[in-house]
This record gives C-alpha cells, structure tokens and sequence, in this order.
C-alpha cells in the first residue's frame, strides 16, 4: 500500500482506507465485514472511516471490535452529527464514540455536514478535544468551499486537516474549486463513495466498456482503474467499504501501479468535469 502525508500534517496516511458505512446488519454480515477490516489492516489500508451516525453507534462498535489489539496500527477517524455538533454536544458525542471504539482517541474528527449549531462552536469544541488528547486532527465532511473556509476561519489553535466528500467517476465537480482549494490549503481531501455507492458503470454502458479496456490492458479491474484514476492527484485519499475479504483484496490492488496519458484521456472524455459549478453532492 502507498502512504501519503496526510494534507498539512506530518501524518501519513494510506491512499486507500476503509469505508465503513452500512457495515451493520445480521450477525454473517457483521462478521464477513468484521473480516474485510482486519485483512484490509493486514493488506496496509489502515486509514478506517467511520461515524456516530453509521448504524446508530452499531457500527463504530464493530470497527472497535475488529481493530481490537491493532489499535497502534491504524489511523483512526469519525465523525459527530450536525445536531449533536455544539460545543458540550461535540465533546460528549466524541466521548461516547471513543467508549464504542474502545479507544482512547481518535485521529481525525470530523463535523459530519453543516447543521444548527455555529461552525466557530463546533469548531471550539474540537480545539478542546485537541488539548485533552482525545483527537489528533480536526476535519469536516461535505463542506464546499465557502464552508471550509468559515470552518477554517473559525479555528484558533489548530489548523483544518481534512474535508472528505462524495468524488466518484460520475461526480466530478470538486476538481473545479473544491479540489484546488484545498490543495493550495494542503488539506486532504477523502473520497467517500469514490464507486458510487451502486451506480458503477455496468459493463454494457460505453462508460462502463472504457474502463473495462483500461483495465484487460493493466491486467487490473474496472473498480481498480477508478481508484488509481481518483487518487492520481497527490491530495486525495480514498475510503471505499470492504464488505468481503475478497472487496478488501481487490481495493487493495487499486495503487501501486501508473496509468498512461492515453488512459487517463479516455477516461477524461467517458467521465468529463462539468462545464460549470454545482452545488456539492452528498449522500
């Protein structure tokens, strides 16, 4: 696995991390996902990604079910919902995810989306976690640019690590302000959903059939031709869920490897940046 420092920070992080979103449900589902996490730390994607949200807490009980004794081996993020996201509420949702984590603290911690709360009082609760040592680095999710500056400007002490968006083949429109933004900021940038959480091209679309092409030239799949295609910009990273051992391997081979100018102008003309600014997509 290739490790990048993680935006400003001399943290490095594996390109490829681990999703971890609907990971919950019946117990061979649990356990088969339970799995997938622990051969993805084995594989070196140990960058795991998770929230307060995912699974009402289920699924942060999971993560620390799987990293239990690896703890030192992991780089460990999650995130506080927007209507837990005062500055008291911030700090006992971070408290009440570290006890299902079983750890005791976090790497990154991130506002998961814009809600009530003032972003400066989200923001002064994260610099206190900071201080006491229960987080290291403080990240938002699905803030746009507008957003992350505020998030930015609303910091004191600390510096913004991270904002980790829905950026896929079919949503490209953060490589239009978002992406260069935060690199001139050198924060990273995480891709979640970089598959597009059930709308791959099928192998019948003529999107679908590029990368295919791409992917019998490189002896590689199509979902690896995404992945290295997504991260080819040295500021992002990438968090696809692992529901199998088998997804786990697969994502695991998605670096490591170059695509050509050719390859990546193909992909360009299947999957073109829109001619305009969107609003932000999230799921």
């Amino acid at each position: 696995m290739i490790f990048r420092k993680f935006g400003w920070t001399e943290q490095r992080v594996s390109l490829i991390g681990q999703g971890t979103w609907m990971m919950e449900g019946a117990p061979d589902h649990e356990r088969r996902a339970i799995e997938a996490l622990r051969l993805s730390i084995d594989l070196g994607m140990t960058h795991i990604d998770t929230a307060e949200m995912y699974g009402n807490g289920r699924v942060e009980e999971l993560v620390g079910e799987a990293i239990s004794g690896r703890r030192d081996e992991v780089f460990l993020a999650s995130k506080v919902l927007p209507f837990n996201a005062s500055f008291e509420g911030t700090q006992r949702a971070c408290v009440r995810s570290l006890k299902r984590l079983r750890t005791d603290r976090l790497d990154l911690y991130m506002l998961h989306w814009l809600g009530e709360h003032p972003i400066r009082e989200t923001m002064r609760a994260m610099e206190k976690l900071v201080s006491e040592g229960l987080i290291r680095f403080i990240g938002v999710s699905n803030l746009d640019v507008e957003e992350v500056s505020a998030a930015e400007n609303a910091l004191r002490n600390e510096r913004l690590a991270s904002d980790q968006v829905l950026y896929n083949l079919e949503e490209r429109g953060i490589e239009r302000r978002l992406l260069p933004y935060c690199a001139r900021r050198e924060i990273a940038l995480v891709a979640y959903s970089p598959f597009g959480h059930g709308k791959f091209p099928s192998s019948w679309s003529v999107e679908g059939r590029v990368l295919a092409l791409i992917a019998e030239r490189h002896g590689r799949t199509p979902r690896q031709v995404a992945l290295n295609f997504l991260t080819r910009h040295p500021g992002v990273f990438a968090i696809p869920k692992a529901g199998r051992p088998e997804h786990a391997i697969e994502n695991a081979g998605s670096v490591g490897w170059d695509l050509t100018d050719e390859d990546i102008a193909m992909i360009e003309r299947a999957f073109p940046v829109p001619d305009h600014d969107v609003p932000l997509a999230v799921l």
